[in-house]
């Protein structure tokens, strides 16, 4: 995510702005029940309905640390879609904070990279054609500056595997 912000040219109190929320965008899921977060096969839709309410919590876990005030935009916002039917507001295009656009595109590839319980990580090719063709789920500016500092993502781990 940070590699982004610097290929957008976001100044450096934002890109730590963004490393931070990269590092606690998902805390909310302390509130989720593990048996649903390791399950192996698909999730029932009651299921996803709560794995859904981890940006709030998140939300309201940070909200009252003033220091990290800056953080919470890329924390509540990160599963929001460019097309806006992500969740858990409903926002679309350039009404998601800045933050959470790039967060969502360097959650997914972390997400579609990374092994899970109930499938492998699948190849970089694989997620890059992901990117080109699915132009409703994210914010074309920030897919584009994907592609333009791949390499440095891609050296920031073995087999682009960020860790």
């Amino acid at each position: 995510a940070r590699h982004l912000g610097q290929e957008l040219g976001l100044p450096e109190r934002d890109l730590n702005d963004i490393h931070q929320a990269g590092l606690l965008h998902d805390i909310g899921k302390i509130g989720v029940n593990d048996a649903i977060l390791q399950k192996e096969d698909s999730l029932t839709d009651e299921e996803f309905d709560e794995v859904k309410k981890h940006p709030e919590i998140g939300y309201n876990i940070l909200c009252g640390l003033k220091s990290l005030r800056p953080l919470l935009p890329g924390v509540r916002s990160h599963h929001e879609d460019y097309a806006g039917t992500g969740y858990p507001d409903g926002l679309a295009g350039e009404a998601i904070p800045l933050m959470a656009r790039i967060l969502a595109v360097a959650d997914a590839y972390d997400a579609m990279r990374s092994d899970r319980p109930y499938r492998r990580g699948r190849p970089v090719e694989e997620i890059e054609e992901i990117f080109r063709q699915d132009t409703k789920q994210w914010d074309p500016l920030i897919i584009a500056a994907y592609f333009r500092a791949r390499d440095e993502i891609f050296a920031l781990g073995k087999d682009g595997v960020i860790s």
